[in-house]
């Protein structure tokens, strides 16, 4: 972990050995051991808490991107046209060049289009509204 070999740890408790003595030796050795395990508590539970808040900014960060793109969804609803206005079709221009057909038939030409049967809707339509009697 730290890069400490075995003969280091093994100089280090010769010299505590010396230090501390046999009778104090295991009490300090015990008393470290909890130290060491708090520490690691500790730090183990400032980690999990920063991994918490920052687990916590992505979650409010996506529901704010979220919210952010409904609301422009529903922004492009409300400014774009409920129905595209009707473009004029504007009949083919003739290329004067160019001599008409002569007509085998009899009836003249129809200068304007014929226009499209409407579908009458059905009688049991539930969108519209009542007929009067």
């Amino acid at each position: 972990m730290f890069g400490i070999s075995f003969s280091e740890l093994l100089l280090v408790g010769l010299v505590a050995l010396l230090v501390l003595g046999p009778e104090r030796l295991p009490g300090a050795a015990r008393t470290a051991g909890l130290w060491i395990g708090r520490l690691k508590r500790s730090f183990n539970a400032i980690k999990q808490e920063v991994e918490r808040e920052i687990g916590a900014d992505e979650i409010r960060r996506q529901l704010h991107n979220e919210h952010i793109l409904s609301l422009e969804q529903e922004a492009r609803k409300i400014l774009s046209p409920v129905q595209e206005p009707a473009k004029p079709v504007t009949p083919p221009v003739a290329d004067h060049n160019i001599a008409p057909a002569p007509s085998t038939t009899a009836e003249p030409a129809p200068t304007e289009p014929a226009p499209t049967p409407v579908a009458s809707p059905a009688p049991h339509d539930p969108t519209l509204p009542p007929r009067a009697p």
